[in-house]
């Protein structure tokens, strides 16, 4: 009898899992996906609100698709328990689906700040597809858009806002923006770099309570007055989507607990995506790291090993990277590890900053700015993520860096740090896109 492949989440995890064990078992299977929503791809959602793309543009796996992979599908439905005694798993409408076995990749929901009148109308969050649609119905030429939260999701989708001709206001109750990204220095660059740039930042700000009126939202602040927006969005965290699982017996901590081949507690349960808990290529600790990179990643690993290939998984790397009005930004790795000997230089006039992190000789993390027009830019930020992920011994080069923190061309050359990446490719080859759909998975 075939096997039978349970896929929970049509998201990047759960697609790269299906071309995955399509592309790598040796006897054709059973593939039954269950997904909330049709397949599509978040990461677009930022231009699909700017009007850069069609909607047609943001799914990333069609009818045709599936149909082609041979996957039975149960769309707009979602998972509610899953027996992993019985290995069934039951869906909101009271289907039963038995599976040999399962990966979970389910994802994460945006979560509002607590606060009285954060549920209410023109208040948004941007997550879902759905919740796109809202935000781009909502706003107009001129109006005025607050923003709650100044983290990575925020500043995915800044440049939207301001290319629709809205003004845009950012409130961050951490004392800089990008808190979980890049540090004071870094912050205090891309602020000035924001307001040269017409955006209002107010940090070290608590929103109280949201009212409505005469159409409008005002934001009530504990301190420094109160906002009138047209529209808010609130940007201020996800949360994994887990609930479903409390009876299941899977191991959870902050995250569902994998090993090195992204099996649970349960071993014909795999788990995928920012539902994953797993190794952190720099620490070696389990961590949640609820990614992109690491969606693709953990899909493709997941799907090998369900596939009945035996691939581990050395770790994922922390990753983000943001551009906002042409300025650059990212961080790589342990960019925060206060026990970590540092490097770092400023160039406030371009602007541009680079912080580098050891240990030993090895780097662990990075943060790196500067205008996206200039091209040691672009090709700086590909070359450190390289040197933190490879963890290449740079030697004497360390040295170098550490006098010459803008100089990386010439330690990523000499330490081949190219060849020390080759081999870590999953499966040996890039993800590409489903079929002839236009977004990779």
């Amino acid at each position: 009898m075939a096997p039978r492949h349970l896929i929970i989440g049509g998201g990047t995890a759960g697609m790269n899992a299906i071309r995955t064990i399509r592309e790598e078992e040796t006897e054709r299977s059973a593939i039954t996906l269950v997904s909330a929503e049709k397949p599509y791809s978040r990461m677009v959602l930022p231009y699909y609100l700017d009007r850069s793309i069609a909607e047609s543009h943001v799914f990333t796996a069609t009818a045709r698709v599936l149909r082609d992979w041979n996957v039975t599908t149960h769309l707009g439905k979602r998972a509610t328990a899953l027996d992993t005694n019985a290995n069934v798993c039951t869906l909101d409408d009271g289907t039963r689906v038995e599976y040999d076995d399962c990966l979970i990749a389910t994802g994460s929901s945006a979560v509002r700040a607590p606060v009285p009148g954060a549920d209410g109308p023109g208040v948004h969050s941007f997550w879902t597809l759905d919740q796109a649609r809202g935000v781009l119905a909502q706003i107009q030429p001129g109006s005025h858009v607050v923003m709650i939260g100044a983290g990575f999701i925020a500043f995915t989708i800044l440049n939207s806002i301001l290319s629709l001709g809205a003004k845009l206001t950012i409130v961050e109750v951490a004392p800089r923006i990008l808190p979980r990204m890049i540090d004071d220095t870094g912050a205090g660059l891309v602020q000035s770099w924001l307001e040269q740039h017409g955006v209002a930042v107010r940090t070290g700000a608590k929103l109280t309570q949201i009212d409505e009126v005469k159409n409008r939202r005002r934001l009530k602040m504990a301190a420094g007055g109160d906002l009138v927006a047209d529209v808010v969005i609130m940007a201020t965290g996800i949360r994994t989507n887990l609930e479903w699982l409390k009876t299941s017996g899977v191991k959870i901590n902050q995250g569902i607990v994998v090993d090195e081949r992204l099996r649970s507690s349960a071993p014909n349960v795999y788990a995928a995506g920012d539902v994953a808990e797993g190794r952190d290529l720099i620490t070696q600790a389990n961590a949640v790291h609820a990614i992109e990179p690491t969606a693709q990643e953990h899909g493709r690993v997941a799907g090998a090993n369900m596939a009945g290939k035996d691939v581990r998984y050395r770790g994922s790397l922390i990753i983000n990277i943001v551009e906002v009005c042409h300025l650059d930004v990212a961080s790589f790795g342990a960019w925060d590890d206060a026990k970590a000997e540092t490097a770092s230089g400023v160039k406030a006039d371009r602007p541009a900053y680079r912080r580098l992190l050891w240990r030993g000789d090895r780097l662990i993390g990075a943060i790196i700015l500067g205008p996206s027009s200039d091209i040691w830019t672009t090709n700086d930020v590909g070359m450190l993520k390289g040197l933190v992920q490879s963890g290449v011994a740079l030697g004497s080069w360390k040295a170098h860096l550490k006098k010459n923190p803008f100089d990386i061309k010439l330690a990523f050359i000499a330490t081949k740090t190219t060849g020390s990446l080759l081999p870590e490719t999953i499966l040996g080859r890039p993800s590409k896109a489903p079929g002839e759909t236009p977004v990779a998975v």
